[in-house]
């Protein structure tokens, strides 16, 4: 049992949805909502019940969920100048989100008060006081978020304490310290948390933007200075540079500091909750991120990955399945045969392989890499490798030839494609149009072939990816080209290296096609894997 704890809560659906790019339909919100409660987050912002229509909409659904493990906050600030609390709609609206708990902002710095509210030092105290007395009347939990408090400090700390000492009195349960500009230092948070600390008797929080770079560091350094609430969101992302990535520092505080943030058993999930919640925000998720990212236990160098096959301490800070990750060991020119040995039983647990075979393996992948082939991001084009060094199997078509075609008219480009293939002896020709002439020649082989495996009617091509290899032969240059495909509940990633861009993109959608159906016969037949 940890001796200490902190309470976590997300801001994605509310500062986070400020990232650029980032736009949450209400099912969106609620999607985000269900994973946050089931990470065991304590608290969990979701945006503002006075800002627009849409707003309302997700509290007045979200008030007929049954959170298991979280707190649903709404946000607002304080009362506007010159007026009562109580004639406040955005306080109103606050009250009547009908949220268990609220946070509400208001301003710490001076210059902020005088030169942006355009107020008195005075008036804004009195604005901060009321408008948590309001909220609390009303019997809900309340944070305060004490705005630019870090830059308000350093200009005026007898001011910017003046106004937690505000918040205090009017009755908030716990006072949030915001970097709002996200420019301090791990050592100012320290010493400032510290001289709050001797102020405030209130658990105090802390909220930090990445501006600088520093919003985890920050975040932790805050903890070990006692600081007993944290804010952030799951995977970083919000308005500029993000905030505060709380699957970085929830892991960092829990697992090496024995500071509790989530339940223990949670922590298994981060990796496919990152996923998960990146998937619903219509991003990529970072695959370098810090515990949860695809290459967070990625060892590609064959030094590296022997070590860790014999030690994993040796790389690795922490043991991947502790956050729900895995070791990855991506197959290149600079892999050992160790690599490669760890890679294959992977694939294929139950082969058995020799260390001369490895060695014939590794030697191929290395003269195909001279060649522009890569196949640290290409896992099922190296399976087929794999396949058909060891065991060769039969194939599944043949290609006699394809013919591509593009007409430009009108100011449209409408590209075409036939195909003939020979399938089981019987030869099959195919036509058909598409966004493209890749997309073309993938609809025509596609429509050729599932007639005879239905199973190609459940893939789809995804993404498609191109990169010039020698950039110096210009439009003679080799080409890489990476397609990802998914049938819906898997994704696999295939490779083809030309200097036709066409004939590249063939072999690429070659190996999908081949790799789907080998992985439909084994799993349907209950063969062995190789």
């Amino acid at each position: 049992m940890n001796s200490k704890a902190v309470s976590i809560l997300d801001s994605t659906l509310r500062d986070g949805a400020q990232g650029i790019g980032i736009s949450f339909s209400i099912d969106d919100r609620l999607q985000i909502l269900a994973l946050l409660d089931n990470l065991g987050i304590a608290y969990i912002e979701a945006g503002n019940p006075a800002s627009n229509p849409k707003e309302l909409e997700f509290f007045k659904r979200a008030e007929a969920l049954e959170l298991k493990n979280s707190k649903l906050c709404a946000f607002g600030s304080t009362r506007r100048k010159g007026i009562k609390a109580e004639e406040d709609a955005s306080l109103s609206a606050l009250i009547e989100a009908n949220t268990p708990v609220c946070t509400i902002f208001g301003k710490s710095s001076r210059f902020h008060v005088e030169q942006v509210l355009e107020t008195t030092a005075a008036e804004n105290l009195a604005m901060i006081k009321e408008s948590c007395e309001f909220i609390k009347s009303s019997g809900k939990e309340l944070i305060y978020d004490a705005e630019h408090f870090f830059d308000g400090f350093k200009d005026d700390s007898a001011y910017a304490i003046e106004t937690l000492k505000a918040a205090a009195d009017g009755g908030a349960d716990i006072i949030c310290l915001c970097d709002t500009n996200g420019g301090a230092f791990p050592d100012e948070v320290s010493e400032i948390l510290a001289r709050v600390k001797c102020e405030i008797n209130l658990p105090v929080g802390v909220h930090f933007h990445n501006d600088g770079g520093v919003a985890v560091a920050n975040s932790i350094e805050a903890a070990l200075a006692g600081a007993a609430h944290i804010q952030g969101t799951f995977i970083g992302f919000g308005e500029r540079c993000g905030n505060a990535n709380l699957s970085a520092i929830i892991p960092n505080l829990q697992l090496k500091l024995g500071v509790s943030c989530v339940p223990d058993k949670k922590l298994r999930l981060f990796r496919q909750t990152a996923e998960e919640l990146a998937a619903v925000s219509n991003i990529d998720l970072d695959p370098s991120m810090p515990y949860v990212g695809k290459y967070a236990f990625a060892h590609k160098a064959g030094m590296h990955a022997n070590g860790v096959l014999k030690a994993s301490e040796s790389f690795e800070h922490i043991q991947p399945r502790l956050v729900g990750n895995a070791r990855w060991f991506p197959a290149s020119e600079i892999s050992g045969k160790a690599v490669i040995l760890e890679k294959i039983k992977t694939i294929f647990p139950d082969i058995s392989i020799s260390a001369k075979e490895a060695d014939e393996i590794l030697a191929h992948v290395k003269a195909q890499e001279q060649s522009g082939y890569q196949f640290e991001g290409a896992d099922a084009s190296f399976e087929l490798l794999v396949r058909r060094k060891m065991k060769p199997f039969l194939s599944f078509f043949e290609l006699i030839h394809y013919n591509i075609h593009t007409v430009y008219a009108g100011g449209f480009t409408l590209s075409g494609a036939t195909v003939k293939l020979k399938v089981n002896g019987a030869e099959e020709l195919m036509a058909a149009e598409g966004n493209g002439p890749v997309n073309a020649l993938d609809t025509a082989i596609r429509k050729g072939l599932e007639v005879f495996y239905p199973v190609l009617s459940t893939v789809k091509l995804i993404d498609y990816k191109v990169r010039v290899l020698d950039a110096t032969d210009a439009t003679a240059s080799r080409v890489r080209v990476l397609i990802t495909s998914s049938d819906g509940q898997n994704t696999f990633t295939t490779v083809g290296v030309s200097e036709d861009v066409v004939a590249a993109s063939w072999k690429a959608i070659e190996d999908s096609i081949i790799y789907l159906l080998l992985r439909d016969k084994y799993d349907s037949k209950s063969e062995e894997t190789l």
